[in-house]
């Protein structure tokens, strides 16, 4: 593509690692194509709360370079910030504080709810992004279809450690965070065993369940997941036979956040954030309660959660990262929008962003979740992807 002249990218939602490696491979090849690179800060709210002039607003743009951005990718998190932005349902608390009362009356489409989509696009405009580069989660990139559909040039990559994105088998952030799992459960069987308990881990996944199911996978644990109401008192009685035949008197559990048991009601509580979750109780907390309970063994509850996306990519994780930018940066220079890339059919692959637009992925459970015996299903693997997830 020729007459690139600025290219944006932004970070939105949770963080994961191997964000930078996406930041300094787009600033790279950025540089290749003759085009100036842009770090749009603190996610979508950067395109919000700008105010373009003359200067770059510190506060919310960056400019990128070789220079500035030759070793961030020995780095976790992201240098451009993050932040969980819906531009489409702001509420008025979040409003930018140079906007009017009457500019904002105009944007309002619903009680104590605004649209800024015409914002972003002004903004962009006025800052002269040619291409724009998002990263996120479903809930960041359902702003992306919205710009995409508004003929905004822009490619997605998708991250998450969940890896529930639709449309790709894979996103960035998972590999680390099951490394982490396995790092932090293992660390734990030597207390765990010392005190003779059942150790709960509650690990991120309110509506799918493959951070747990893969945790349980690479350490032998037990897992429920969101995809299955199950069995309290069948659950239970796995458990305690665990613990009975173990030498050191030890069982493992793990709990994604949205796995409920049958008659259990687990509430939300606080406000709602930008795209409607509002937080779940600690179903680590009370699960560990009711094993406890059910067993007369005590049980542990014990946190999986910002650990996981926390510290360096591992190796996978920032191969994929660079690897989903080059093919991003392939697009734009190929004059290609409106894409996301990913992993389909294990292969690099990318998929029309406004297709992906439907809920988040979820466990094939008759496939992948053995019910009875709470764990994953080690057998009929053969012809599976690598990472054993497929869209189909």
């Amino acid at each position: 593509m020729t007459g690139l002249r600025r290219i944006a990218i932004l970070t939105g939602g949770g963080d994961v690692p191997g964000l930078n490696s996406v930041i300094k491979s787009v600033t790279y090849r950025a540089s290749e194509l003759g085009a100036d690179a842009i770090g749009i800060r603190r996610g979508w709210e950067g395109l919000t709360h700008v105010q373009p002039g003359p200067e770059l607003d510190p506060d919310y743009l960056r400019r990128l370079d070789r220079t500035n951005t030759r070793a961030i990718d020995r780095t976790g998190g992201t240098i451009l910030h993050t932040s969980r932005t819906n531009p489409a349902k702001m509420p008025g608390r979040a409003l930018p504080a140079w906007l009017t009362t009457a500019q904002a009356a105009a944007l309002q489409v619903g009680e104590d709810r605004y649209d800024l989509t015409s914002v972003v696009m002004d903004h962009l405009e006025r800052l002269g992004i040619d291409v724009l580069v998002a990263i996120g989660g479903d809930d960041t990139l359902s702003f992306a279809r919205i710009l995409a559909g508004k003929g905004i040039p822009l490619v997605a990559i998708p991250k998450t450690m969940d890896n529930d994105a639709p449309g790709t088998e894979y996103c960035i952030g998972f590999s680390s965070a099951i490394t982490r799992a396995k790092e932090l459960i293992d660390r734990q069987r030597t207390t765990l065993g010392s005190h003779e308990r059942i150790g709960v881990f509650r690990i991120f996944g309110r509506d799918a369940g493959f951070s747990a199911l893969f945790a349980a996978y690479v350490t032998s644990a037990r897992c429920v997941i969101p995809e299955v109401r199950y069995d309290i008192e069948a659950l239970a009685d796995v458990v305690a036979a665990d613990h009975a035949g173990s030498p050191s008197r030890y069982a493992i559990v793990v709990t994604a956040e949205g796995a409920i048991w049958h008659g259990a009601d687990i509430p939300e509580y606080g406000a709602a954030d930008a795209f409607g979750h509002r937080h779940k109780a600690n179903v680590g907390e009370t699960l560990a309660s009711e094993l406890t309970s059910r067993t007369g063994i005590e049980s542990l509850a014990i946190e999986l959660t910002y650990d996981l996306r926390s510290g360096q990519p591992d190796a996978l994780d920032q191969i994929v990262a660079s690897t989903f930018a080059n093919v991003a940066m392939d697009l734009v220079a190929d004059g290609v929008f409106g894409q996301m890339v990913g992993i389909r059919d294990g292969k690099y692959a990318h998929v029309d962003l406004q297709t992906t637009g439907v809920a988040a992925r979820r466990v094939d459970v008759d496939a992948m979740y053995n019910v009875e015996r709470f764990r994953p299903r080690y057998d009929g693997r053969l012809g599976s992807p690598m990472l054993l997830v497929g869209l189909d």
